[in-house]
């Protein structure tokens, strides 16, 4: 990619799940345009995923797609191995991908797939299989992600430096929406236990917990003005974050410049969840 700005990624390879759209996306972007080979994780077939690594590549960096299940194992090994395979190395983890419910379709708006899991009400009549689904992606999903990046960093053995990707509904429970809650405060443990478990491999995890960020998932907020309104207005800063916002501090958690910070929790949220 065209040199811009700084390259505090020159020379390294990064893996980013839910790389084809919102802040996977963007963070994917701008590792290449700051020097890094980029593995955009997505599902398989989706287009979004293609246009990601094309504007990577037509800006000339150098980038591939890899469709993945993130909760499936075999899907995350290959997708590590398919990054290993292409440029070398894995330096730099990004896991964003997840899903807002169980029947949340990427690409579309939320409020619609909301309906079955409103249907079926609070926790206590709310089917298994949606906790699991959720689960499955949130949790699971970033465990096994982390898992075989680790692998790959471990056996190099210079270092790395892994961001999840967590939620503000890590700290404030959500009535109806235990899965979610309850999967991004998971998150949050395994990235604790993670950097413990890597700092003898000099390999560095962190959690990055937005607050409401203007993106696909983001309950349709862009087509609701006066629903837009309502949040902009809880948050202290006075506007929804952007998936800018996201991408600015998962550099910063990636790079050199954090080089001295393991195991902990960034909230770029405009102040919404202060206290």
């Amino acid at each position: 990619m065209a040199e811009r700005g700084i390259q505090r990624f020159q020379g390294k390879v990064a893996l980013v799940t839910g790389g084809a759209s919102g802040m996977g996306a963007e963070t994917s972007i701008r590792l290449a345009r700051e020097g890094a080979s980029v593995a955009v994780v997505g599902l398989p077939d989706d287009p979004r995923g293609t246009d990601v690594v094309a504007q990577i590549t037509d800006a000339g960096g150098h980038s591939i797609y890899v469709g993945a299940d993130v909760s499936r194992e075999t899907d995350c090994d290959a997708a590590a191995q398919a990054a290993v395979d292409a440029f070398g190395r894995i330096d730099l983890c990004m896991a964003a991908a997840g899903i807002l419910n169980a029947h949340y379709v990427s690409g579309e708006v939320p409020e619609d797939n909301l309906a079955a899991d409103r249907r079926a009400g609070h926790i206590i009549n709310k089917p298994v299989e949606f906790w699991e689904k959720v689960l499955s992606v949130n949790l699971t999903g970033v465990m096994l992600t982390n898992r075989a990046v680790a692998r790959h960093m471990i056996a190099q053995g210079d270092g790395g430096a892994i961001v999840n990707i967590s939620s503000g509904a890590a700290k404030i429970p959500m009535a109806g929406s235990a899965e979610y809650s309850v999967s991004k405060t998971g998150v949050w443990m395994l990235t604790r236990v993670l950097a413990l478990e890597l700092a003898p491999h000099s390999i560095r995890v962190n959690t990055v917990a937005p607050g409401v960020i203007d993106t696909p998932m983001a309950l349709g907020l862009s087509q609701d003005e006066e629903r837009r309104a309502a949040f902009e207005r809880l948050v202290p800063l006075g506007r929804l974050g952007e998936a800018e916002d996201i991408a600015e501090a998962t550099l910063f958690l990636l790079s050199d410049q954090s080089g001295y910070i393991t195991g902990q929790i960034l909230h770029p949220d405009g102040g919404l969840f202060t206290g």
